[in-house]
């Protein structure tokens, strides 16, 4: 009898993780050897345990999910990665590709649907929800890196500098400089012109 597929689930968000790795502990091919709250974490678990289809949450604290993928294809490289993500948003889409992901799912699918999406990506294939695909190809791309896109986004409510550095993980500076740096790329007078013309174009 073959082996199971060995996973690392990595997703900030507790109780998501832990429904994802109960669903996918049904399946007799599939079980996870790990869990991680974060990036960095995520590196060290899978470094510890040697998963091989690693399952990471887009947007997570330290780095985010294609960070992660990058950098387990250069320590890992046997690894598949895949992307799971509450809103495709183009540059993610483009980027996770370059990297090598070989899944970029939303986190709307079904645990049916996941569990055999892992068993694809193991032997070899790729998955791109068509959805997601399809609004990436449909807005173009963004001049916009995916930090630039996080901080915009959280900035799109009026929430201060001081908590978006909380929120985003960075300093009160660095957040200032990106938001900077997105209202320059995209020709706007401020960061709540730059999260509207962001929005326009769908980038947010």
């Amino acid at each position: 009898m073959t082996a199971p597929v060995r996973i690392l689930l990595a997703d900030d968000e507790h109780l998501i993780r832990g429904a994802l790795a109960a669903l996918l502990a049904l399946e007799e091919d599939l079980t996870v050897v790990a869990q991680a709250a974060s990036g960095p974490e995520a590196l060290a678990m899978a470094k510890a345990h040697r998963p091989e289809v690693a399952v990471l949450d887009l947007q997570m604290p330290g780095l985010d999910g294609i960070e992660v993928a990058a950098e387990l294809r250069r320590l890992l490289p046997d690894c598949r990665t895949m992307i799971v993500t509450g809103h495709g948003r183009p540059g993610y889409l483009k980027r996770a590709l370059e990297v090598g992901v070989r899944g970029f799912l939303p986190k709307t699918v079904s645990a049916a649907d996941l569990a055999g999406i892992i068993r694809t990506v193991r032997s070899g294939g790729r998955y791109v929800d068509p959805e997601l695909a399809a609004e990436a190809i449909s807005a173009g791309d963004s001049p916009l890196t995916p930090r630039e896109t996080d901080v915009l986004e959280l900035a799109a409510d009026g929430t201060p500098v001081a908590e978006i550095a909380v929120r985003a993980g960075l300093s009160p500076g660095t957040v200032r400089n990106y938001l900077s740096s997105a209202a320059g790329k995209l020709g706007a007078e401020n960061r709540h012109a730059a999260v509207r013309l962001a929005r326009e174009h769908g980038w947010l």
